[in-house]
């Protein structure tokens, strides 16, 4: 069925196909017994598939990845598919457009999608507002961003901003220095000025009421050298874990005709393309840190024996985004399915 529907839509362009489908969600779900359906249909529930991670007790290991509900408007919704938690994002201190149209493309030959949207959203004030409409056990982290004229060297504030605006309304935070998508952001994730960063988001995070998981969302593009500063940062600031990994501007991980991928301009590349990359990532630091922080794995899922590798290279949960898109709902049940038949825990 899923097929079908992907068929429709992939004869559109990704950001109105995107629009498009969340529109529709919302409309559907305001039908009496359509949340109960697509509950029936595409949700296991089993306490076998519950994990404990940073004292938030997470109904099962796969969750929706920042950049599907940038606004916090669609996550009631896109909960009745089993996500286990959602996260919503990025959002900036201030409302942006993001960089100009077209920003997003398929790569059908890789399964995957090029993407450059630049932190397109409504601000954080307004993701906040959003929030407070959530449904109760429904665990959701907030990814953070500064805005795109924000100089690197006020960038701190702006994430301390976000802190500030979406701390009674999310249950994790993640900071994004990551994307590709906004000039000189990479900068962010050297070893001095990310510390620098940390350490001031966890000052601010210690003299709350209530401590929140924050996490460090990085690029597959660390080499293993600057991934050994990850794992120094982590220790060195007491952040609660890692996002391993956003897209990647490697472009030598397709199979698309490299002229045609180079006409579509600058980029971040997610989907399968990913899969192999972000779990070496994952392994590696799993690995040197022996296991000393949470890893939230993303990157190339489109299949249940995907999740398994991201889990078994050392992640204790996963998140979708492109599998998600290509694959559909589907994909959580099959999941999950897999790990009940692994008996996973």
């Amino acid at each position: 069925m899923y097929k079908i529907i992907r068929w429709f839509l992939f004869q559109i362009s990704p950001e109105k196909a995107h629009h498009f489908t969340i529109t529709c969600l919302k409309i559907l779900f305001k039908i009496p017994g359509a949340a109960a359906l697509c509950k029936k249909i595409f949700v296991i529930e089993n306490p076998k598939l519950a994990v404990n991670i940073w004292g938030l007790e997470f109904k099962n290991r796969v969750g929706l990845a920042a950049g599907f509900d940038k606004d916090a408007l669609y996550y009631n919704e896109l909960s009745h598919f089993g996500f286990g938690f959602i996260e919503i994002g990025t959002v900036t201190p201030l409302p942006q457009p993001g960089n100009e149209k077209p920003r997003m493309f398929r790569l059908l030959q890789d399964n995957s999608l090029l993407n450059r949207m630049g932190f397109n959203n409504q601000g954080a004030q307004l993701a906040a507002e959003n929030l407070k409409n959530r449904k109760p056990g429904l665990i959701i982290g907030g990814n953070i961003g500064k805005n795109k004229n924000t100089d690197n060297s006020h960038a701190n504030a702006d994430y301390l901003k976000c802190f500030i605006a979406l701390y009674d309304v999310v249950d994790y935070f993640v900071v994004n220095v990551s994307s590709p998508n906004t000039p000189n952001l990479r900068d962010l994730q050297e070893k001095e000025p990310l510390k620098a960063l940390l350490n001031e988001l966890m000052d601010l995070n210690n003299k709350q009421p209530k401590v929140k998981p924050l996490l460090l969302k990085i690029a597959p593009d660390l080499s293993t050298h600057q991934l050994d500063d990850i794992i120094d940062i982590v220790s060195q600031t007491k952040i609660h874990g890692v996002i391993a990994t956003n897209t990647t501007i490697d472009r030598e991980v397709l199979h698309y005709e490299k002229e045609k991928v180079k006409n579509l301009g600058a980029g971040g590349i997610s989907g399968k393309a990913l899969t192999q990359k972000a779990t070496e990532v994952i392994k590696y630091l799993h690995t040197h840190s022996n296991g000393a922080f949470p890893i939230i794995g993303v990157g190339g899922i489109h299949c249940a024996d995907d999740a398994l590798e991201k889990l078994n290279a050392g992640a204790a949960l996963i998140q979708l985004y492109t599998g998600f898109i290509y694959e559909g709902p589907g994909l959580i049940k099959q999941i999950n399915k897999k790990l009940l038949s692994q008996n996973y825990n």
